[in-house]
């Protein structure tokens, strides 16, 4: 079983998130896990409008998720919510798909008027499929991540300090076999 996959739900190849997503990986890999990636925006576009559940690349996302203790959600926020691209993905799991789940969702957002985004737009759709166990999460601003180049970025100090308590917030017995 993978203990942890993470979805990055960004509709872009060139995002804030990434920096966010970078910084994430470093943590589980600095202790020994190799995440399972879900990048919903490589999936077929196709797949994900029609909503295609027989599709191979979604039945193997959905194999990911299933597969893991721990799903990290990546997303960031337009019009005061989740992206539309997550929202796809998400419709095209099970039911209970996120059942025994423990999930940590974090958003980058422009503003702090977005910063319950996560408590009234996102949480509410992953109790929806089952999630029980969400974790507080982290919601960062867009411009504590600051942009260098070639698709590079580097989270501010206090950004960084959040974001590692949030993923120490998981259960260490969650991390192990």
């Amino acid at each position: 079983m993978n203990k942890v996959t993470i979805i990055s739900g960004s509709p872009t190849e060139i995002t804030r998130l990434n920096g966010v997503h970078h910084e994430i990986l470093n943590h589980f890999n600095g202790i020994g896990i190799t995440p399972e990636i879900i990048n919903v925006r490589q999936l077929p576009s196709e797949a994900l409008i029609q909503a295609k559940f027989d599709s191979k690349e979604i039945i193997e996302a959905n194999k990911k998720v299933e597969n893991a203790n721990i799903i990290v959600i990546l997303t960031p926020v337009y019009k005061a919510s989740f992206s539309g691209v997550l929202k796809t993905y998400l419709d095209l799991l099970p039911q209970s798909g996120l059942e025994g789940k423990t999930i940590l969702p974090i958003a980058v957002g422009g503003t702090f008027g977005h910063l319950l985004m996560i408590d009234y737009s996102l949480k509410p759709v992953l109790s929806a499929l089952g999630a029980a166990h969400i974790l507080k999460g982290t919601f960062i601003l867009d411009n504590q991540i600051k942009k260098l180049e070639n698709n590079r970025y580097e989270l501010d100090s206090e950004v960084k300090s959040r974001l590692v308590s949030s993923l120490n917030s998981i259960k260490p017995s969650l991390l192990t076999v």
